[in-house]
């Protein structure tokens, strides 16, 4: 056992008895030696206990749990704590940064156990008034878990997808006598990749290029993220961007012609209308595009922003900026909806709060041109499915959104049941983030999605794909079925800042993967359609 692996053990007992609230003195005591283990260079495992007790800041206490480590592989006080931690829990303590304490608060005040859990509460403010953090912590947070989740080997869609467009045009442009694509998951808008891809039809020129650089292993990386370039020649260029772009059940699924110029001819020679890269996965897609051609939504349909928060709850914009913001971005209407007052982790509006924030869109509404704003909350789905205000309240709303945010651990019979007595509560208009889910993070509770959208489709709610990189929730899986029920998609960004009303990007892009088409996106209608057919 290195020293290294000593050292780590013993600085996790401490941390972790730090956690539990043990003895001050003990915890000193670990972390001193923690800090002693580190400079030393020779093979702890070597040492007798006697000559371990004789380094700087070891003593009999400690050196009894080093001999325990070295003989048995662990120790049994550590072990013991692990087992009443969450694993999450014990990843946040590995992140340089986040000590105890910090962590601490976290889990006791708002719950979390996950890294990505974190990251998420990042995005959506939680810390901002959170005891011992504030904007500036929140934003070093926000670089150091990114870092953290990359250097796993896994990034989300919205994480790397700009990155890999920049470098595609760079490249394209220092190298135009070559062929050169983006291919890959990333191509595909697959909502978790490894890396970046790219096809070039020779060795592109890559020298002097900004942010790209070989790691440890001699493979390129660009901003940290993994970058591949395979290369052919140029007469077989056509056909390895065709494949590279298509998942393997789909493209095996093809007669290739012997001789064609661009994908269209691949197409027609199958009977098939053009599929977009997005799309090209599984068989019953192919029988979908012999059938007709598939009119899904696209870049510039959405009309209306669905689903942001303001400084009233736990936004960073005021409502007249996120009115501005969309407004500016070409959108006709907005919706705000904020935290709901249970949601008391996120300055969940109190009834008197909602009033005081129905008056002021009032005042907006006359004050703005360009941009309708319309009154609506996030609703949390309590234990019982039941929403969080009387029906006096919820009916002042122009429509309701209705979200679970807490107790998460439930069996599928008891998040399905949950959210059915949600999606049959009255004033329930749109059901938010299905699953709970956050990418790379959190799976999310288990549901019976058919049974959850049949409700949806009996009770005239519509269902959000959360554009948030980190949820993509609904699954684009799901919006073939969604579309047999006739159920609407709204396509929400879940914007906290007015930066991020531009998440509705990567809910399109999932919208289209699962095929969509406009006349299924409710938020593709102007908004006296909106409204219409959400209260019809």
């Amino acid at each position: 056992m290195t020293n290294k692996e000593i050292a780590d053990n013993i600085n996790m007992l401490a941390k972790l008895m730090e956690l539990h609230g043990e003895n001050p003195f003990k915890i000193k005591t670990y972390a001193n030696a923690y800090l002693s283990l580190r400079k030393i260079a020779s093979p702890l495992e070597d040492l007798s206990a006697n000559d371990l007790e004789k380094l700087p800041n070891i003593g009999k206490s400690v050196s009894s749990k080093i001999q325990e480590l070295i003989n048995t592989g662990s120790i049994s006080e550590l072990k013991s704590l692990k087992e009443k931690t969450p694993e999450g829990i014990i990843e946040l303590l590995q992140i340089k940064g986040l000590g105890p304490k910090k962590v601490d608060v976290l889990w006791k005040s708002l719950g979390i156990e996950s890294v990505g859990e974190l990251l998420y509460a990042c995005q959506e403010n939680r810390l901002i008034e959170l005891r011992g953090f504030g904007q500036k912590t929140q934003e070093n947070l926000i670089k150091l878990l990114n870092y953290h989740l990359e250097s796993k080997g896994k990034w989300l869609l919205g994480h790397c997808y700009d990155q890999a467009i920049e470098l595609e045009a760079l490249l394209k442009n220092r190298n135009p006598e070559l062929e050169i694509s983006l291919v890959g998951g990333l191509k595909m808008w697959n909502q978790v990749v490894d890396g970046i891809d790219l096809l070039a039809s020779e060795a592109p020129h890559l020298d002097g290029i900004k942010n790209l650089e070989l790691d440890e292993n001699g493979e390129y990386r660009y901003e940290n993220i993994p970058l591949r370039i395979q290369m052919c020649t140029k007469k077989e260029y056509p056909f390895y961007k065709f494949k590279n772009t298509c998942e393997d059940d789909f493209f095996d699924q093809l007669n290739m012609p012997l001789h064609w110029k661009n994908e269209e001819e691949i197409f027609q020679f199958n009977q098939l209308y053009f599929i977009p890269t997005e799309r090209r996965y599984g068989i019953d897609v192919i029988q979908e595009y012999r059938n007709g051609e598939t009119d899904l939504i696209d870049f510039g349909d959405i009309k209306g922003v669905i689903h942001t928060h303001s400084t009233y709850s736990d936004g960073i914009n005021t409502i007249e900026e996120m009115a501005i913001k969309a407004r500016d971005e070409g959108y006709s209407y907005i919706a705000i909806t904020d935290h709901s007052k249970s949601a008391t982790y996120a300055n969940g509006l109190s009834i008197e709060r909602v009033e005081m924030q129905w008056r002021e869109i009032d005042t907006l509404n006359q004050k703005l041109d360009g941009i309708k704003i319309l009154k609506s909350i996030e609703s949390d789905i309590l234990n019982d499915g039941h929403l969080d205000y009387d029906n006096d309240i919820l009916n002042g709303f122009d429509f309701v959104i209705a979200s679970i945010h807490s107790n998460l651990k439930m069996d599928e019979e008891k998040a399905t049941a949950r959210l059915i007595a949600a999606i049959e509560q009255p004033f329930t208009h749109i059901l938010g983030h299905p699953t709970g889910r956050l990418l790379l993070s959190r799976e999310g509770y288990p549901i019976d999605h058919k049974k959850i959208i049949d409700a949806c489709a009996a009770n005239n709610v519509s269902i959000e794909i959360n554009a948030s990189p980190y949820r993509l929730d609904i699954d684009y899986r799901w919006l073939q079925y969604c579309m047999e029920k006739n159920v609407k998609i709204s396509i929400n960004p879940d914007a906290h800042s007015t930066e991020a009303i531009n998440y509705i990007k990567w809910g399109i892009m999932t919208a289209r993967k699962g095929g969509l088409k406009r006349e299924f996106c409710l938020n593709y209608n102007a908004v006296d359609e909106f409204l219409k057919i959400l209260n019809k």
